[in-house]
């Protein structure tokens, strides 16, 4: 429909009905023949012959009524037609689901008592009126995907949280979740549903038959020959499990997919649709009319071009009909039939919004002629049949549905009038309207049309020996290629498709949050803004309440909408004001956090809880953003608190009631996928109202400076004359540069706290498809090699590699077209931008906040959390599509982040545990990766030095197991044979996630190694503390794995059938992999710093090295001893237990020997050597048992140490000998290969294995010449504490005596002797006089 000129809304004070001194042709009423005429044509009469000589007489207004009243009476159906299409039918009018007696379990029922969410194991309800002849049909509308049997059932059906509709004798069911169809046994049936599909329910009694569709398709008879007879009459019912939710259509409105020969549960209302049918006519009978008053005659025009312009002959005859119009557009049923229809009828010629200006005058015409009240009613309706029409139409593939009616929406919302009515009421408090700004994705890719689409499907091919697809496969062949671009055009014609939906999408929004309409009281921006804060507190504070929460799919499309309507709105705002920043730069300014403007709810601040900050900073805030804090509100606060638990009592259930006219206060999100509010909360056990745990109205305690979020102006926000607004309390340290308008700062803070309560997982959730693609991808190209290699005799076995070919690649090409809609609704470029942008807005608001000192203390968790998830998603979901590399500036905001994650891990003004442990393993992930690694070595060297300060903090009260692993991988690539990235023994396998950190190649920082060498080397105590901490976890680490082994062990050996607990199996494998890395992080030490453990002018050196030659020595004869523990439990290869191996320990084990007794200097090398070979726990077969040549202990030092060793109550405690002697043999074949480093040729080098012989041998004689040179010790010169060493040290005062050893390590937790419980306070070398 073309027209001409597009002219602007008209508002309501603009018309001027008496005096319009624009039109002085228009004035004044047309001679009574020309109105005669003009009447009759408006007000055609239907009836022909002599009835309609009578009816021609001259008609003026004074009749008109009359007239009007007499044409609409016309076809009115007789009294007794209405009665007969009852027959076949029992119970009242309008149906609805009985929520009295008619349910089990718990459910959670709409206002309007159509809609349902389950809300137990399996709830079952149904409806209040039942058939037993006829053919009848109602509709379910499906919200959610999940398992639910819908159908009908008889009224002696008995039903239980296990058994539903379809369970019993008489109830029959589909279950398009299962794809299966219920009655009493169960059979495949239909297709399966996808939440905004429409299942049709038809009975045939006069047949026998029950019959389902899908979608207006239908799937064939499900049941025939039901049970009938007398007293046999079939009830609507569904049963649905937890958080499942659906909306029942039993006529209340035009069915959907209508089926000849079925009647609706419900009557339509038949009377008033003609009433509406013929009014409706007669408005467009004005509309394409005009009187020309000048010739006298009236004129056929192009209705698009009518205009409402204050002609009272027009207006009077549109008041007569709206007369009677305006209370019929207040019923559900006329409006979605007869008004919707006409309104989309109107658009249907295609061209923008704009050419249609025909809907803003109706629009206008609508609050001209109608109440408020019957205005209000019949947008709030229209706009619910709008949501329902787009969320429930099928996906075709041009998107025609969902295209047509957004248009319609964007149409009513750009009249200023009805948009700010619908703002306030409607839009967020009883629609879920943002479904407007979701694009479902199809399930059936055949019938979206995605096959004529994509005709060409596509995925990779190639894959590297980790299982990643290759980046760019060198060998493509042509055909490969073809395909490739073919599926890649396709993509690019669905994207572009899509692209006009998400178009309009956003121009609603922009709509929305037009800050300029103020000429009707607030504007549009702030309404929105106060209902969207209100969506956040209902989506924030209910987490635990999953029906009462916004389905995360839609929050992702509402994430992507509303950033592109704020950028463009923040744009549009820079290019009047060019002084401020441009969107490119936006950040939230620190001020939001603490003064007290933008409500937070009960979200967590980096500090703890607001009250606490407010009492512990008010001196701050005084000092550096001039707030000062009421003492009443701190009073408040506190209060508040303590009463947190009474508020959610009896005593605030009356006030949140009369919050809304006596129906309880509670989150629009409760309802189904109608829209309507679920009020209802039904329990078999009682029927009750539910409460929220924290009242949504603003508590009777208001906090003094807080406002609560309905009660803000647009002053409030923006500010005005020297009042700051939002940025009320600006610290120096920011800048004086205009941001932006402080509603869109708001905004954006928003968007940030939306992308943290659900964007971010259900980004994580989408993947799915493409490791779906993936793992069908291998498989097949697995099987087309197998069909490449099967022998032509086997044809048994050919034909069923090619039975799965064929599956494998149907299912390829489902996937494929079903990723390409993903990827461009999900994952595209654009939408990677708005992460990306999302990422530096909190990447710059933390690094604003930082600068604030103190206050950085107010600031919410979720700003750091969003940080971190957002550079996870860009850099794990939206790859292989779209590369990370390629985004603007992406290497300095790398460095950014690394620096913040650098700066925070250990920033004493963060005090949440959780936020803690996440920055934590974000910094582990961080240094995993060779590029974000590489950003963390661009950090300053300031930032850097104090970062690795942090790390080697002593392991003690803190969660060190991340900090270790940090610091491994800072080495992994450097230590000896450590430059794998999957063990030896697990090649074979496949790792579940070839992306996880760990399995990532090594990438060794040597800049971080040497800010480490330097902060241990120059700081003696902190390396000496550091050190201790990690000997103390290592020897508690092994310790609680040789616990653990032997029960796992004892286990296995018991007769009967056992099973080993799968938790207790994951702790024993972690205990493994924690000593495994502390002994690499010694390893580290040891090679970058020796002079810690071997320059004895060092104060704890000796003390040091002899700690860890003691673990040294007891891990080394745990693993090697023959037929061990160790062997026995590696052998029976547990799932859960695979990290547990000889190769990891015994190469961290041999890396710091080689480095003390090989590498070092010569000094340190015989110091060493010394302190390894006078430990009690020494075993050179041990050693020897490294490079396989280990057999029974030899002669020499170690057999005599073996054979005169004590109890020890050395590092591992009493529990640990040094040696094991097992009466049963090990597990598996007795002539196993012993473990050796020469068989790892691929792990270890030559260079390397050489080093280990050379040690071998150096300890070899070394320990020869010990036992020459050792002669017998009486018992009394021993220790009298390890028994291992000569007394060495003399304590003061009291002269007890020890060897250095057993005192330096007493010292360090107590002062107090062994012996007497004296308080030492020197010790002095001792050594025993000559004439003894």
């Amino acid at each position: 429909m073309s027209s001409k000129g597009g002219g602007t809304a008209l508002t309501r004070r603009n018309y001027r009905l008496a005096s319009d001194t624009d039109k002085p042709k228009a004035t004044g009423i047309v001679n009574e023949k020309l109105l005669s005429d003009y009447l009759h044509h408006v007000f055609p009469s239907t009836k022909q012959g002599p009835a309609l000589a009578s009816l021609r007489k001259p008609l003026g207004f004074l009749d008109l009524g009359a007239h009007l009243e007499r044409l609409l009476s016309e076809d009115e159906p007789a009294e007794e037609n209405r009665d007969q299409l009852t027959e076949g039918r029992l119970g009242p009018q309008p149906v609805v689901l009985d929520h009295t007696s008619g349910f089990e379990g718990l459910l959670f029922v709409d206002d309007d008592l159509l809609g349902v969410i389950g809300h137990s194991n399996f709830s079952s309800i149904r409806a209040t009126t039942c058939v037993y002849k006829g053919k009848w049909a109602y509709e379910v509308l499906i919200s959610s995907q999940g398992l639910m049997q819908i159908g009908w059932c008889t009224l002696n059906c008995r039903f239980n949280q296990e058994e539903g509709v379809g369970d019993t004798p008489d109830s029959y069911a589909y279950d398009g979740n299962r794809v299966r169809k219920w009655n009493v046994t169960t059979t495949n049936y239909g297709k399966s549903w996808a939440a905004g599909d429409i299942v049709s329910c038809l009975i045939d009694l006069d047949e026998a038959t029950i019959t389902f569709c899908l979608n207006g398709q239908s799937l064939g008879i499900a049941f025939s020959n039901i049970k009938m007879g007398p007293g046999i009459a079939y009830f609507p019912a569904i049963s649905l499990s937890f958080k499942e939710s659906v909306a029942f259509n039993f006529g209340s409105r035009p069915l959907r997919y209508p089926v000849e020969g079925y009647t609706p549960l419900q009557n339509p209302p038949t009377a008033d649709l003609v009433k509406a049918h013929k009014l409706l006519g007669y408005i467009k009978n004005v509309l394409c009319t005009d009187i020309d008053s000048q010739e006298e005659k009236l004129v056929e025009k192009d209705s698009s071009t009518w205009r409402l312009q204050g002609e009272p002959t027009v207006l009077i005859t549109v008041a007569h009909i709206f007369n009677h119009f305006a209370p019929l557009m207040c019923k559900v049923y006329l409006v979605e039939d007869v008004l919707m229809n006409f309104l989309l009828g109107i658009l249907e010629g295609g061209g923008s919004v704009d050419e249609h200006p025909l809907i803003q005058q109706l629009l206008d015409l609508f609050w001209l002629l109608m109440e408020d009240y019957e205005v209000n009613e019949c947008l709030k309706q229209l706009m619910m049949s709008l949501l329902r029409a787009y969320r429930f139409s099928p996906i075709i593939p041009d998107l025609g549905f969902q295209i047509h009616y957004l248009r319609l929406t964007t149409a009513i919302l750009r009249h200023e009038k009805s948009r700010k009515f619908l703002l306030s009421n409607v839009l967020f408090d009883v629609l879920r309207s943002v479904v407007f700004f979701y694009i479902k994705t199809p399930l059936r890719v055949k019938e979206a049309g995605l096959e004529e689409l994509i005709p060409t499907t596509w995925w990779p091919t190639h894959f590297d020996k980790e299982g990643k697809d290759e980046q760019e496969p060198k060998d493509e062949s042509a055909d490969e290629r073809l395909r490739r671009r073919a599926y890649e055009r396709g993509c690019q014609r669905l994207k572009k498709r899509i692209e006009v939906v998400e178009e309009l999408q956003v121009q609603i929004l922009r709509l929305l949050l037009n800050n300029k309409d103020k000429g009707t009281g607030e504007a549009s921006r702030y309404i929105f803004l106060n209902k969207f804060r209100k969506f956040l507190q209902e989506n924030a504070s209910n987490r635990g309440h999953p029906t009462a929460l916004c389905p995360p799919e839609y929050m992702v499309c509402f994430l992507h909408r509303l950033i592109t309507a704020v950028r463009s709105c923040w744009d549009e705002g820079k290019r009047k004001s060019p002084g401020s920043i441009s969107s490119e730069e936006a950040y939230v300014p620190p001020q939001l956090f603490y003064n007290g403007k933008v409500d937070y709810f009960d979200l967590q601040r980096l500090g703890g809880l607001l009250s606490h900050l407010k009492k512990t900073l008010k001196d701050d805030l005084a000092s550096k953003a001039n707030i000062i804090i009421d003492p009443a509100e701190i009073q408040a606060a506190s209060m508040d608190d303590l009463d947190e638990d009474e508020e959610s009592g009896a005593a605030q259930r009356p006030f949140g009631a009369a919050a809304m006219g006596g129906a309880l206060a509670r989150p629009s999100w409760l309802s189904s996928p109608t829209l309507g509010r679920a009020n209802r909360f039904l329990s078999t056990a009682a029927v009750s109202l539910m409460t929220p745990r924290r009242p949504l109205t603003q508590p009777e305690k208001v906090k003094v400076r807080t406002l609560a979020v309905e009660q803000r102006t647009e002053e409030d926000i923006e500010g005005s004359h020297g009042n700051d607004g939002l940025l009320l309390g600006q610290p120096l340290e920011e800048p004086d540069q205009p941001i932006a308008d402080k509603s869109l700062l708001e905004i954006v803070d928003g968007i940030v706290m939306m992308y943290n309560l659900s964007v971010h997982q259900q980004l994580g959730k989408m993947v799915v498809v493409s490791d779906d693609v993936h793992e069908y991808a291998v498989a097949l190209k697995d099987t087309d090699e197998k069909i490449a290699r099967c022998p032509a005799r086997r044809s048994d076995i050919l034909d069923e590699l090619q039975k799965s070919q064929k599956v494998f690649a149907e299912k390829l090409n489902h996937l494929s077209r079903r990723l390409a809609w993903i990827n461009a609704t999900i994952y595209s470029k654009e939408k990677m931008l708005d992460v990306y942008w999302l990422l530096c807005v909190c990447i710059r608001t933390i690094e604003h906040a930082d600068n604030t000192g103190s206050l950085f203390a107010f600031a919410p968790e979720f700003y750091l959390n969003v940080s971190m998830n957002s550079y996870s998603a860009l850099k794990n979901y939206f790859s292989p599509a779209n590369s990370m590399e390629e985004l603007p500036g992406y290497e300095e905001t790398l460095t950014q982040l690394a620096a913040i994650l650098a700066k925070h891990f250990a920033d004493p003004r963060i005090v949440g545990t959780d936020i803690k442990d996440s920055l934590m393993q974000a910094l582990a992930s961080y240094v995993c990766y060779p590029q974000s690694l590489r950003a963390v070595e661009r950090i300053p060297e300031e930032q850097r030095v104090a970062m690795m300060r942090n790390l080697l903090a002593p392991y003690e009260q803190r969660p060190w197991a991340q900090t270790n692993w940090i610091l491994v991988r800072l080495w992994r690539g450097c230590g000896f044979g450590y430059r794998y990235t999957r063990l030896p023994h697990l090649l074979k396998t496949k790792p579940e996630d070839a992306n996880l950190p760990s399995l990532q190649k090594p990438c060794p920082s040597l800049l971080l190694q040497k800010h480490m060498a330097e902060l241990l080397s120059l700081d003696k105590d902190m390396a000496a503390s550091f050190l201790n901490s990690v000997l103390n976890q290592l020897n508690w680490a092994f310790s609680e794995f040789i616990g653990m082994i032997q029960e796992i062990q004892q286990a296995a050996e018991r007769p009967e059938r056992n099973f080993v607990d799968t938790r207790q199996l994951k702790v024993c494998a972690t205990c493994f992999d924690l000593s495994v890395s502390l002994l690499r992080v010694l390893e580290m030490t040891v090679t970058l710093v020796p002079e810690i453990f071997l320059d004895w002018s060092r104060p704890s050196a000796e003390l040091l090295l002899r700690r860890l030659a003691q673990l040294l020595n007891q891990v080394l004869n745990r693993v090697t001893a023959e037929k061990n523990l160790f062997d026995r439990v590696v052998n029976l290869r547990l799932p859960g237990l695979e990290s547990v191996d000889h190769y990891p320990i015994l190469v961290a084990v041999t890396g710091i020997l080689v480095r003390i007794l090989v590498d070092g200097d010569r000094h340190g090398v015989s110091r060493a050597a010394a302190v390894l070979l006078t430990d009690p726990c020494f075993q050179l077969h041990s050693i020897q048992h490294l490079l396989g040549e280990g057999g029974e202990p030899s002669s020499g030092l170690s057999a005599v140490v073996t054979s005169t060793v004590r109890p020890v109550v050395g590092p591992l405690g009493p529990v640990v000998a040094p040696t094991i002697s097992s009466a049963t043999g090990a597990v598996g074949p007795a002539d196993r290969k012993h473990f050796s480093l020469q068989s790892y040729t691929d792990y270890i080098s030559d260079e390397e294995k050489q080093k280990v012989e050379r040690m071998l041998s150096f300890l070899t004689e070394e320990s020869k010449q010990a036992a020459a040179s050792t002669a017998p010790t009486s018992e009394e010169d021993l220790c009298p504490i390890c028994y291992a060493h000569s007394i060495s040290a003399v304590f003061k005062p009291c002269s007890h005596k020890s060897c250095k050893a057993c005192i330096n390590q007493h010292l360090m937790n107590n002062k107090d002797c062994f012996f007497c419980k004296a308080t030492i306070t020197g010790v002095e070398d001792y050594s025993k006089p000559a004439s003894s």
